[in-house]
């Protein structure tokens, strides 16, 4: 392997980066930025419009490009720049244009990004519907979180959306998955192959240790891009079951919901009697975290894990939070703050954290040893350019090894390649 020029990156987004909007997006940031300490060349391109809060990627020196679906002008566009490693950002990326990458570069390493499990998310979703079709009782969500792997697998076995995400990890060379949890439910019971995935969390630098004190501290926040149905599910719940129960023990308590994208239908749960304020995007969301006492994500569904509650443990914030919310974020080390099942035990862990100063210390620095054990960008980002690397030197042997994925990229490939040919054509046509 040539050594000559510096290793070229085609990064394929689903959407243009908004690290400010989304944990999704800072994820892919971080890994943008390991790269370009690592030296890399890299061009980021996406079929998206750019969103209202995109990164400025060229102030970065990344190079910019919009392509499109279902254009032939893609096949060009890759083989002029003949990359090294292209990652695709999202499976539906790997879906549209992982065949042409692979007719026209098949020798670069094809590496998914993935955030978390979408069909596992979705899958949970599912299960949440139900149960709250199936029963009165709306706030004791026990017997939803935290089942065992094998059950995971059998609600997502079945969908659709499964199958094809599941087979696009198949089919890429490498896929960084941001949950162990994840990692294992793929290993034991979707037989990926353990060389195909790499574990790649929040990649950070040491927190702070400068936090703004309890005492200077108010309010509840809980924050999130609307968009993302696991976060406005969450504000549902507070609204109607955690906090009303707050509120009974602290009257003259507030929560602060902040988010990318506010719809219409969240505006309209502003009640400043109830102590309940929607604040819209938060231009910065660390410093608003800094000056809450208390962050909320009571998640009943989700996958992956959560930037907010990374988020409230670089700010020093105590968190409270389901075993959904909190699920391959702290591995066996104390939780910085506290996780209950039901709406119940949410509001009373939340009410003494935040009244007691001693435990609400305790689960400050519990965040700092889950940071530093666990999210250090200077362990994973090395790790990262290692692991491809690696991938690079080694990667005949890994796809002669990879008998499942070969299949898959010859059966999809044939079927996505006819199938985008006959939309451009189609496009042509009524041109």
């Amino acid at each position: 392997m040539s050594q000559s020029r510096a290793t070229r990156v085609l990064v394929i987004g689903y959407v243009w980066p908004e690290p400010r909007s989304s944990a999704a997006s800072g994820h892919v940031m971080q890994i943008l930025e390991t790269f370009l300490k690592a030296g890399w060349d890299i061009t980021f391109s996406s079929p998206a419009g750019p969103g209202e809060h995109k990164a400025d990627l060229q102030a970065m020196g990344i190079r910019e490009c919009a392509i499109e679906l279902n254009n032939s002008s893609f096949d060009r566009f890759v083989s002029e720049l003949a990359p090294d490693i292209v990652l695709f950002d999202q499976f539906m990326m790997e879906e549209q244009f992982g065949w042409r990458v692979e007719k026209h570069c098949p020798d670069a390493v094809r590496v998914l990004e993935t955030s978390d499990l979408q069909s596992l998310r979705h899958a949970r979703h599912q299960r949440l519907k139900d149960r709250l079709k199936a029963s009165d009782d709306q706030d004791d969500f026990s017997s939803l979180f935290a089942p065992a792997l094998a059950q995971e697998f059998a609600l997502m076995a079945d969908t659709d959306l499964a199958r094809r995400e599941i087979a696009a990890l198949f089919r890429c060379d490498l896929n960084l998955m941001i949950s162990e949890v994840e990692i294992q439910l793929l290993l034991e019971h979707f037989s990926l192959p353990a060389s195909a995935l790499h574990w790649c969390p929040l990649m950070l630098d040491p927190p702070s240790a400068d936090f703004v004190p309890f005492e200077d501290r108010a309010h509840f926040l809980s924050i999130g891009n609307f968009r993302h149905a696991p976060n406005w599910d969450a504000v549902l719940w507070m609204k109607n079951a955690v906090w009303p129960l707050i509120r009974q023990q602290l009257p003259g308590a507030q929560l602060h919901i902040y988010g990318a994208y506010t719809p219409p239908k969240a505006t309209a749960l502003h009640n400043a009697a109830q102590g309940f304020h929607i604040m819209n995007w938060a231009e910065d969301a660390l410093q608003v975290m800094s000056a809450a006492r208390i962050c909320l994500a009571p998640l009943r569904f989700g996958a992956g894990i959560k930037g907010k509650i990374v988020d409230a443990m670089l700010c020093g914030t105590p968190n409270v939070t389901t075993p959904v919310g909190a699920e391959a974020m702290a591995g066996d080390m104390p939780w910085p703050g506290a996780i209950a099942e039901n709406a119940q035990g949410l509001a009373d862990a939340a009410v003494r954290l935040y009244q007691d100063q001693s435990l609400w210390q305790q689960a400050q620095s519990a965040g700092v040893e889950v940071l530093n054990g666990r999210y250090r960008q200077d362990v994973h980002g090395p790790a990262l350019i290692n692991r491809l690397q690696h991938c690079r030197e080694h990667l005949t042997e890994q796809r002669q090894a990879n008998f499942m994925g070969g299949m898959l990229r010859h059966h999809q490939h044939k079927s996505t390649q006819y199938m985008s040919q006959w939309i451009e054509e189609k496009n042509r046509n009524n041109a």
